[in-house]
């Protein structure tokens, strides 16, 4: 998801247009090159009475294979590679055609294909090379892309999940209650022992599953949903009451989504964070980072840390670890993209002793037990990659992936994100 929503920033600064296509039964056209049988469907006349059983043998992929889905991606690479394009080192789902007068990108997800670039004779003729390889559906310029809505406005374009938020509020009849400004109330601490067990646990992991989904636009709701993840093994009624407050948050506005502006602005920034020991039950912290171009979310991340950290220092640390790691990967995809950074990657974080760590090497001595994490980001830090710089605990954005925030709060942070609603005007 990452990947597309930087391919879309991408098209929409330079001003591509992105078109979308379907594949007609994909996973039909892959060739098998192991033997495998399968049981004589139903409804085929064939006499099954005497001492042997007969069975198929497909020479093509059929679905519920599981071969079926590589296979329709080396079929797929196959006939794009005769038409010059090449898979990307840094995502095999991206593909594109790189040549003096023209740049052509290629985003693949199952039978679902983005096509941009600046030339639209060879768009059409990828279009039609497919066409007659595949069959496919041409369904014209992105609107709607892996539940992902696209809505043009004059000055860029907004992603959202609209349908999917409305769809789930009707799932679970929210309709009927009043909205709330915060996703989580920060009063209540949520434990995994605390409640009475759920009946029927299916019930919240669906729930919650639902949400997850819905973070690939929604920031907003991250830091929720990875708390709420949290107890999927043995959910609580405290923990299903939570996912509610959740939902009636998103009633709230259903629409809202991520503004991708088409000024020419492409710099990268950063902001990490960390909310030291804030899980009652392990006491490990939680990590947060969202990564901007220009001042359009392009990925961010709420996550538990994977060890308990010592100190504040430590926890921030690792915060930056993770941003610095996603940025690395980030910088060779914009690369790719032909879209290179003049300076620095700006990373913001609002912990002076981590930033002191980073740049001092005679801490290193006082932090052995993060050696790698520190090896890995002064080493970033020295080849040019990364900048650091300080930034207040108020204008910290990264705050709203690492804590439950007042309604006022929360929505001053969103304030200062490019999420929009995408209800039209």
């Amino acid at each position: 998801m990452t990947t597309v929503r930087v391919l879309v920033t991408v098209a929409v600064k330079k001003g591509w247009d992105i078109f979308q296509l379907d594949v007609n039964n994909a996973f039909l056209h892959g060739d098998l090159y192991e033997e495998v049988y399968m049981e004589v469907p139903p409804g085929l006349l064939i006499d099954q009475t005497g001492p042997q059983k007969v069975v198929c043998k497909p020479n093509k992929s059929l679905y519920g294979l599981k071969q079926a889905s590589r296979q329709w991606y080396a079929k797929l690479t196959e006939a794009l590679s005769s038409m010059g394009y090449r898979h990307s080192e840094n995502d095999y789902s991206l593909f594109s055609k790189k040549t003096s007068s023209h740049t052509i990108f290629v985003a693949v997800y199952v039978d679902d294909v983005i096509i941009t670039g600046d030339d639209s004779v060879e768009t059409a003729n990828l279009k039609s090379f497919l066409d007659k390889q595949f069959k496919i559906k041409d369904l014209g310029k992105l609107h709607y892309f892996l539940g992902l809505e696209v809505l043009y406005k004059s000055d860029g374009i907004i992603m959202s999940q609209r349908k999917f938020t409305l769809d789930l509020l009707k799932e679970y009849d929210c309709f009927g209650y009043s909205s709330l400004s915060s996703p989580l109330d920060p009063a209540v601490k949520l434990k995994g022992d605390e409640g009475t067990l759920l009946p029927d646990p299916t019930y919240y992991r669906k729930l919650v599953g639902k949400l997850n989904f819905l973070t690939n636009t929604r920031l907003d709701i991250a830091y929720s949903v990875q708390l709420l993840s949290q107890f999927m093994q043995a959910p609580r009624d405290t923990h299903l009451k939570a996912a509610f407050h959740l939902l009636r948050y998103l009633k709230s506005d259903p629409t809202l989504g991520i503004f991708f502006s088409n000024n020419t602005d492409c710099s990268i920034s950063a902001y990490c964070d960390s909310d030291w020991a804030s899980c009652p039950d392990s006491r490990k912290s939680v990590t947060g980072y969202i990564v901007l171009v220009g001042d359009s979310p392009i990925s961010w991340k709420s996550k538990k840390q994977e060890t308990v950290s010592l100190s504040l220092a430590e926890a921030e640390y690792r915060s930056l670890r993770k941003v610095v790691g996603e940025l690395v990967w980030l910088n060779r995809l914009f690369e790719e993209f032909t879209v290179s950074q003049s300076s620095p990657i700006a990373v913001f974080c609002d912990s002076l002793s981590a930033i002191h760590i980073a740049h001092n090497p005679v801490f290193h001595e006082r932090t052995k037990h993060i050696e790698v994490d520190c090896h890995f980001v002064r080493n970033k830090l020295q080849e040019g990659l990364i900048s650091l710089h300080h930034v207040a605990t108020t204008n910290q954005l990264a705050d709203i992936l690492t804590k439950a925030l007042t309604g006022v709060k929360h929505h001053a942070v969103l304030g200062k994100l490019a999420v929009r609603s995408s209800h039209p005007t």
